[in-house]
């Protein structure tokens, strides 16, 4: 990016905030670990845009992080899921068995496919004024270039105007500037029991929170009750949180050597 480019995103994205600031604030749902609570100032913001970004190779990791999110922000309303027709080619279909796998329940799933970026984005910006819906997943995948700083502030605005949470699920595609709450970057982890599937167990990095730290941490999911959790106990070898990380490090630096993609069922 040049450096004129640069300076008229920065500034479109100070424009963005100042317009953002005006409007209402909404809850914050704990997703229910501790740590990872506490740096979004008692959880994930309702009523905000948040983007969702997959590690190459663990597609299927990110979209089942997506669904469990999506699903616990969305308490007992409905989830909408619009994606592209070339996701579902290229990264596979979301199944209703692998729903049923991570605890949730498929007939709270309204799936729209559509053929491009551009009608994604318009389907999105209708759906989040429904505030029957409790959350809008857009599944991208790629860099399409109409998935710009304009786009990103119309997705911020209207989810924040009827309270409805969005999810950019970003399948190998690159960040760039936007007016995200938060920016997670997901791969799978690996599971304490070798042997068996277990719980499913994330490696995620929080790149970005507009309203406090970032860092990364292993996570797991609670299929029982619906929320996320330290997946080991304390004291076990592979117990407690990877090690803090500034919002600009690789992550594939990072996270050189994790990630057994078996530890979390496939659903895409």
């Amino acid at each position: 990016m040049s450096n004129k480019a640069a300076k008229i995103a920065a500034l479109r994205a100070s424009l963005a905030r100042a317009e953002l600031g005006e409007l209402e604030t909404h809850a914050h749902v704990p997703l229910g670990y501790d740590e990872v609570d506490a740096c979004m100032n008692g959880g994930l913001s309702h009523g905000a845009l948040h983007e969702i970004f997959a590690e190459s190779g663990h597609e299927a990791a990110a979209t089942g992080f997506a669904a469990a999110l999506a699903f616990q922000m969305a308490t007992d309303k409905r989830v909408l899921w619009i994606r592209q027709e070339f996701s579902a080619i290229e990264f596979g279909d979301l199944a209703a068995t692998g729903l049923l796998e991570l605890g949730l329940d498929p007939i709270r799933l309204l799936l729209l496919r559509l053929a491009n970026a551009a009608d994604v984005l318009r389907a999105a910006s209708d759906a989040l004024s429904c505030a029957a819906l409790g959350t809008v997943v857009l599944e991208i995948p790629g860099d399409p270039k109409i998935l710009d700083m304009t786009a990103s502030r119309r997705l911020t605005l209207a989810s924040a105007q009827k309270g409805v949470t969005a999810f950019l699920l970003r399948l190998g595609g690159k960040s760039q500037v936007s007016t995200a709450e938060t920016r997670w970057r997901v791969r799978a982890a690996c599971s304490l029991d070798k042997e068996n599937w277990g719980s499913p167990v994330f490696d995620v990095e929080l790149a970005r929170n507009r309203h406090g730290r970032t860092g990364r941490w292993v996570i797991g999911w609670s299929c029982e009750d619906g929320h996320f959790r330290k997946p080991y106990d304390e004291g076990t070898e592979d117990s407690g949180a990877v090690v803090s990380a500034p919002c600009d490090r690789s992550i594939a630096a990072a996270t050189e050597g994790v990630g057994d993609t078996k530890a979390v069922r496939r659903i895409a």
